[in-house]
């Protein structure tokens, strides 16, 4: 079978990473990564994460790169083309479809999210952040999202600017977007830690991020770690798969992968860095949970130097992370509308936008009028976070790893990534025996059946790792005759 001719291309390698990494920086980074970390105690929670991001981050993300490179086109697409190539069960695509459809689903609810950093922006310029206590800040942050009018505003400012990029391309919208925003947002990063170490308790924030305690290791810990190196590289939302059909044949895969990787990681210490010691110079809590930055911090900034001004470049740089994320949620929908039915760029952001933005503003009325609209005890806003992020991207990443793991003739993969012996023998183990565990431990916890206690924790692995051997042994077959077609 001949491979897909690329339609579009990224114009370097930096293309790819830049526009990887933004879809990987967004609020989990710089929103959630902070207080998860204040949570569960700081450097014992970095390097379980660091450990994570290893064992779970990579190797799928090498996956679904050499995956949506190998067949050249949107999620659903690229995984038939290769699946077709292997001469298997052309159901696989559902895969990729799966993770296409669970991107553009957390976007209908993420758009008012980011909605959420660019009011505040506005809301620290204008003054109506000066309040005397965090529960005054609370009271702010309810007002506006008890006003649909406020609320649906900044949401579809956030779903427009999205529109507008990826409607004008992948080369002329999304990697010329990326090649300021991505440098933009380090260098407003590098100026609010540079901040926290001349206004901030920058020792006591460094001490919190990096001192390893063994104390405060455990077992939730553990599985918010793996959650968040998970769902942070925007695994299994068809964003990256996108991203790889756009790369270079030649290009090397793993390399790109661990740039992608570090930055990521290198962002997500950096707010921290940038955010720890202006909260431990106001004698807050390090561990205040969501409302870290929405509530303490804009507190914070107000009780020190310029902190008006800080604020404003904090949100602001917030504001860019968001809409990193928000383009690569839906340039899979796009470009499947671009490819499979012919519809131009523009009008292929057009179809999905008139879809996004009834569905996202439906969702944000689960704050205000629309909070007692519920189905199963949850709202719409609720309900797209609950089926995206506990079912359908592990999910997704599960079945990812399967099909390239088990599924796939050995010279597909091998040959797409290029890599040296005992470098592709550690993917293929990774992705076969250990990244997958890994996922299963998310799913099942995200899901509520999986408890802390350590006899209860092995009892999964041990299980989850004895049904993947037998799942191999069953499937090992199929892969013979495969190599025989082939």
């Amino acid at each position: 079978m001949s491979r897909e001719k690329p339609k579009n291309l990224w114009l370097s390698r930096w293309g790819f990473v830049l526009a990887a990494t933004g879809s990987a920086v967004g609020l989990g980074n710089i929103w959630k990564f902070p207080y998860i970390t204040g949570e569960y105690g700081g450097g014992a929670f970095v390097l379980m994460y660091l450990a994570c991001i290893l064992a779970i981050g990579i190797p799928v993300m090498i996956t679904e790169i050499a995956l949506g490179r190998r067949g050249r086109g949107s999620p659903l697409d690229a995984i038939g083309r290769v699946v077709r190539e292997n001469n298997g069960n052309p159901a696989w695509k559902a895969v990729g479809g799966m993770a296409m459809l669970a991107g553009f689903m957390i976007l209908c609810f993420y758009v008012v999210v980011a909605g959420w950093a660019f009011a505040y922006t506005w809301k620290m310029l204008d003054g109506s952040l000066a309040a005397p206590s965090v529960e005054a800040l609370g009271a702010v942050f309810e007002s506006h999202n008890a006003n649909p009018w406020a609320l649906g505003g900044w949401s579809v400012l956030v779903a427009l600017l999205t529109l507008l990029i990826v409607g004008k391309g992948v080369q002329a919208g999304v990697e010329r977007a990326f090649r300021w925003m991505m440098p933009g947002l380090a260098v407003m990063l590098l100026v609010l830690v540079g901040y926290s170490f001349s206004n901030g308790s920058f020792g006591e924030g460094v001490a919190f991020l990096f001192t390893f305690d063994a104390s405060k290791l455990s077992g939730e810990a553990l599985l918010a770690a793996l959650g968040h190196a998970f769902f942070t590289l925007s695994l299994a939302s068809g964003a990256i798969l996108t991203y790889g059909s756009y790369i270079p044949d030649g290009q090397s895969i793993a390399r790109t992968t661990f740039i992608v990787a570090i930055a990521d990681t290198c962002v997500a210490l950096l707010a921290g860095l940038a955010i720890f010691p202006v909260i431990f110079a106001n004698g807050m809590d390090p561990s205040a949970g969501p409302g870290l930055i929405f509530m303490s911090l804009p507190l914070a900034f107000q009780q020190m130097p310029f902190g008006t001004a800080f604020g404003v470049l904090f949100f602001a740089m917030v504001s860019v992370a968001a809409l990193t994320s928000a383009i690569s949620m839906i340039e899979a929908v796009v470009a499947y509308l671009n490819e499979k039915h012919g519809l131009s760029r523009p009008r292929g952001a057009a179809l999905a936008g008139a879809v996004l933005l009834v569905i996202s503003l439906l969702a944000m009325l689960s704050f205000n009028v629309g909070a007692d609209w519920k189905l199963f005890g949850m709202t719409l806003f609720d309900g797209l976070d609950y089926l995206t992020s506990r079912w359908m991207m592990p999910l997704g990443g599960i079945l990812m790893a399967i099909l390239a793991g088990y599924c796939l003739r050995d010279g597909i993969m091998r040959d797409e990534l290029g890599l040296s012996a005992g470098g592709y023998a550690l993917w293929l183990f990774m992705v076969r025996y250990v990244s997958p565990v890994m996922i299963m431990l998310v799913f099942l916890h995200a899901l509520g059946w999986l408890g802390f206690d350590p006899l209860v924790r092995w009892y999964w692995v041990l299980g989850a790792i004895g049904t993947l051997a037998v799942l191999g042994e069953l499937l090992r077959p199929g892969m013979q005759r495969a190599r025989v077609r082939a």
